[in-house]
């Protein structure tokens, strides 16, 4: 164990938009005590996740590597077996990497079975939850339909609904994810019943529920140092929320969609089929946004919330002190900008996300209360946590392919930082890859940013461009535009430069590589040499070696 126990709590909300809180412009949504901890650390204003969607995204912050490095490149790929994880990088440093929440991972069972790894096994569950000790796994994806149910695993949270009274095999639906209507029960499935309260109690449903579960962890935990991953299943649909969340919000609180007709009746293929999936044509009515959006905010309400809880009880314990925190989202959601509904694509409401970090230490006073706009991405956290632990991160960079952000938490300018991010989606699995006819290993989309310009690579079809000085909103496409060439082959010329990148050796160190330079001979391997007066004479020895003694 470290000598101080130091202490990570890793927040993660899912489908959290970068711009609905109040710290970050929001005009109508209250946010205090998410506030509060932007007060207290650093907000980054320029932060991107790695793949915008849930499962792919979370791989890359867990394993602190691109999608194209570790392969699970959608919900439901599997985290191949050997790949490096949190809680593989802390535990050594006797560190407890502990899930309150939801991680959308899928475990590698081919992968284990073909090495004999026993999924019930400490090794094998934890192989299973992406490094952690499963505090509690709870997804919050318990539909079921015609061919049954999407996540097999039953929830200790639906156990907990039935002893609270709440009767039914699958209360997370029938109670805390449905409303009711003239006396019968309406499912948050669908989005005309958003602002339906829930049939739960708010103390019942499951913000509030999971916090309570992370409390409960901090307290076994005790003095031991912890990384404990809190990941919340909302605002994240169904939308539906517990009375009084449901109504805080109305109608007239929604912002206008930011999109224009010249958007919708683009060119573009992939756009265009993106545009025709179900969600994006229902957030395309305002109706449906007037409906849902009210209670969307009203679920990020209660989150802030809950934060408040949390950050009492951590101060009541006097953790706060030790605790490195970091609040963040997996992806946004378009909520009907750009004619679009759900994640997916590379506009801002879907690929950037907030991210607030606060440092206990005193080298992080100078910085409390400010925001950051430097490049981040959602692949510098994990190198950021060993570094809060005094582990380098440069010792890992034959595997880590983010950069550490605590010289930015404690002033420090970084030298070399990052001209790029670089974001990946893999839409192989969507009815869009049929439209467009895309096989499977051609349905991929790359993003490249830089701070002024935004360029989305669809392998097939011709890019698209956005000038973020000039149009901020990402409202008009360059990418046919012959006056913006030279900006999108430079940017092109970037994604070539990261596509060529050494991602995929991970089992030697730059530390090893550099002192196997030139030692091959001293093993006795001399290649090319023609006569032995050539090299020196000590490396003869093993060969000729002297004569027996007489």
């Amino acid at each position: 164990m470290p000598k101080t126990a130091k202490n990570i709590l890793f927040i993660m909300c899912d489908q959290l938009r970068w711009d609905y809180l109040s710290c970050a412009g929001h005009k109508v949504q209250k946010t205090p005590n998410i506030d509060a901890l932007a007060a207290r650390g650093v907000r980054f204003t320029r932060a991107y996740v790695q793949s915008p969607v849930c499962g792919a995204s979370r791989m890359s912050f867990y394993t602190g590597r691109y999608v194209q490095s570790h392969g699970a490149s959608w919900n439901g790929f599997p985290l191949k077996v050997g790949e490096m994880t949190i809680g593989d990088y802390l535990r050594p440093l006797g560190v407890q990497a502990a899930l309150a929440g939801k991680t959308h991972m899928r475990a590698d069972v081919e992968g284990m079975r073909r090495l004999g790894i026993d999924p019930r096994s400490i090794i094998g569950v934890r192989v299973s939850e992406c490094g952690f000790d499963p505090f509690e796994r709870d997804d919050g994806l318990h539909g079921e339909g015609p061919d049954g149910v999407y996540d097999p695993v039953q929830p200790r949270y639906n156990r907990y609904l039935n002893e609270k009274g709440y009767a039914g095999t699958n209360p997370w639906h029938d109670w805390a994810n449905s409303g009711e209507e003239k006396g019968k029960v309406v499912s948050g499935w669908a989005m005309r019943n958003a602002r339906k309260a829930a049939r739960v109690k708010e103390e019942d449903s499951e913000t509030p529920y999971m916090v309570r579960r992370a409390m409960d962890f901090i307290r076994e935990a005790g003095n031991s140092s912890w990384c404990l991953h809190l990941s919340l299943i909302k605002p994240h649909w169904p939308y539906i929320a517990p009375a009084p969340y449901n109504t805080m919000y109305s109608p007239d609180d929604v912002p206008p969609a930011v999109r224009t007709e010249a958007e919708r009746l683009t060119d573009h293929p992939v756009l265009r089929a993106f545009m025709d999936l179900k969600a994006p044509k229902a957030f395309s009515r305002d109706d449906v946004r007037r409906e849902v959006i009210p209670v969307y905010m009203g679920l990020i309400k209660q989150i802030d919330d809950q934060m408040g809880i949390l950050m009492r009880f951590l101060e009541e314990r006097g953790q706060l002190a030790n605790t490195l925190i970091v609040f963040t989202s997996d992806h946004g959601d378009y909520l009907g900008d750009h004619w679009m509904g759900e994640k997916d694509l590379f506009h801002d409401p879907s690929v950037k996300i907030p991210l607030i970090i606060v440092d206990p230490s005193a080298k992080a006073d100078a910085t409390r209360g400010t925001t950051c706009s430097e490049l981040v991405e959602a692949i510098d956290l994990l190198p950021s946590f060993l570094d809060y632990y005094d582990a380098s991160p440069e010792d890992q960079s034959h595997r880590l392919e983010g950069r550490s952000l605590l010289p930015i938490l404690h002033g420090q300018k970084p030298e070399h930082w990052r001209r790029h991010v670089f974001s990946e989606y893999d839409y192989s699995v969507l009815p869009v890859a049929g439209a467009l006819g895309r096989a499977p290993m051609e349905a991929r989309l790359f993003m490249v940013a830089d701070k002024r310009w935004k360029l989305i690579h669809a392998p097939g079809f011709r890019p698209i461009l956005f000038d973020l000085a000039a149009d901020p909103d990402e409202l008009h496409d360059l990418g046919a535009d012959p006056a913006y060439e030279s900006e999108r082959q430079r940017l092109l010329a970037a994604l070539h430069e990261w596509g060529l990148r050494q991602s995929q050796r991970t089992t030697r160190s730059e530390h090893e590589i550099m002192g196997m330079r030139g030692k091959a001979p001293r093993k006795g391997i001399l290649i090319g040499v023609w006569d032995e007066k050539d090299v020196p004479q000590d490396l003869w020895e093993g060969y000729f070696p002297p004569p027996p003694e007489t």
